[in-house]
């Protein structure tokens, strides 16, 4: 893989000492090898996009097209196969729930009726597979965290109607600042030598392993990404319709902003062309600007589809050369660095790319227990074929907002600080903090602080119905 950038003497002896110690990096293939000296020469050319303000554009409702106008599918049955035989569904499975307090990978977390991230998915995919007599396979892309788990997790779907495949996506070396060296060739053999390269890694790893060429042999044509933990992520045959009748390569799901999603990255028009603007591009005059609804109204779902030929064309071209995000951080109290780069930022290389603007029940993300207190709540239902569906009686389009304190952070503490999950129908605002527990079949509605002084442990009793209340002890209840 030629790294044709143009580098000062000092970087080019850099690059020059880098290279060589990553020659002799014996637990990575040479294509991620490869592939990790390419982004490191471009991350020191300094080719870091600088957004001209003054350029960024609106998108059309041709660029971003809203959902509602989107043709409806075929009726027949036997067209509606057609479709799904040409689609995979792919879900990136790297990352841990950590944050969550849970080892392994983040997909195995139970959401809803005992059922994980992975059984949801599964049980969706292998319902349109019984319902229409088409093979749509699931592939999970792991990163080296995670692949040891989702191996012997997918051995319990053996007997389900669905193929699954794994891959890995790269492992790379964390980067020492001090002299810009790979931290494993300092004799730090752990996992936390390496790290895996973010979600735009997808397209070379898809490729690497072998999955995009057999994909494209069995005639598939468009794949469907998205996070793991987006319950909302679900197939959509509008949607795969639209990109087969239009022959768009490239499509990002993005949804209308609320005050919670002001970081979200926006699509603009741009020379011409679609792209993402992350706040990570944005100067610091305008970020203001960035977050405010008015003027950049949608964010980035992280739901993606694309071609695969297309997808195919552009990796062995090495076009896709999407901004690199500088990823700093502190390994045993080395300062190092991880250059990461991001799927969505790859919606401006390819032809007829577009954003489609989707309802915001596409975007459901579990990040927090925050999360897990609402889908496990009586706000979602659980259909037979594997989706979470809003409840009706819900009036207020949008949900709750739910602060949790730090004693509810692990699931393992929310799950037994709660004997029951209060019913949150009517509930706009919960804030919670300190040692409080909750009995069961308890109704929040409104507007609700509960805070337990320190020191002192707070129980909700079982039954307790509290609209619009401010609790600081039993008291108040």
């Amino acid at each position: 893989m030629a790294t044709s950038v143009a580098l000062n003497p000092a970087d080019a002896q850099k690059l020059d000492k880098f290279k060589s110690a990553t020659a002799s990096l014996n637990q990575i293939s040479e294509k991620e090898k490869a592939g990790f000296i390419n982004l490191v020469a471009r991350y020191l050319s300094g080719e870091a996009q600088h957004v001209d303000w003054s350029k960024i554009q609106t998108p059309t409702d041709e660029v971003v097209v809203p959902y509602d106008t989107l043709a409806p599918v075929p009726q027949d049955p036997v067209e509606t196969k057609k479709l799904l035989d040409k689609l995979v569904v792919l879900k990136l499975n790297g990352g841990l729930g950590t944050t969550m307090g849970c080892t392994g990978p983040k997909s195995v977390i139970e959401v809803h009726n005992g059922l994980t991230f992975l059984d949801l998915i599964v049980i969706q995919i292998e319902t349109l597979n019984k319902k229409y007599g088409c093979n749509v396979p699931l592939l999970l892309m792991n990163s080296f965290n995670t692949h040891d788990d989702t191996l012997k997790i997918v051995e319990k779907y053996a007997n389900s109607n669905i193929d699954i495949h794994t891959f890995n996506q790269s492992q790379y070396p964390r980067l020492v600042v001090e002299d810009f060296t790979p931290l494993p060739s300092k004799g730090n053999t752990g996992k936390d030598a390496w790290y895996p390269p973010g979600h735009g890694d997808v397209f070379p790893s898809l490729m690497n392993s072998g999955k995009l060429d057999a994909l494209l042999s069995q005639g598939k044509e468009y794949v469907f990404v998205a996070n793991s933990d987006n319950l909302g992520a679900v197939v959509d045959l509008k949607i795969l319709n639209h990109l087969i009748s239009n022959n768009n390569e490239y499509c990002m799901e993005v949804t209308p902003k609320t005050l919670a999603d002001v970081k979200g990255g926006t699509l603009i028009s741009y020379e011409g062309r679609v792209q993402l603007l992350e706040i990570a591009q944005v100067p610091d005059e305008h970020v203001n600007e960035f977050k405010s609804i008015e003027k950049f109204k949608i964010f980035n779902t992280n739901n993606l589809w694309v071609n695969l030929k297309a997808m195919k064309r552009l990796v062995e071209a090495e076009a896709l050369k999407m901004e690199i995000i500088p990823n700093p951080k502190e390994v045993d109290g080395v300062k190092v660095l991880q250059l990461e780069t991001a799927a969505g930022a790859a919606i401006r290389f390819f032809e007829r790319a577009i954003g489609i603007n989707v309802p915001r029940s596409r975007f459901l993300p579990v990040k927090a227990t925050s999360d897990l207190l609402l889908v496990q709540s009586d706000l979602y239902t659980l259909s037979d074929d594997g989706y979470v569906v809003r409840n009706k009686a819900r009036t207020n389009p949008s949900n709750p907002s739910i602060e949790l304190g730090p004693e509810f952070k692990k699931v393992s503490n929310f799950l037994s600080r709660f004997k029951s999950i209060p019913s949150i129908v009517e509930l706009d605002i919960l804030k919670v903090s300190g040692d409080v527990w909750f009995g069961a079949g308890i109704t929040l509605k409104g507007k609700v602080t509960i805070t337990a002084k320190s020191g002192i442990k707070l129980e909700i009793p079982d039954g307790a119905v509290i609209a619009d209340k401010d609790i600081n002890g039993p008291e108040d209840i």
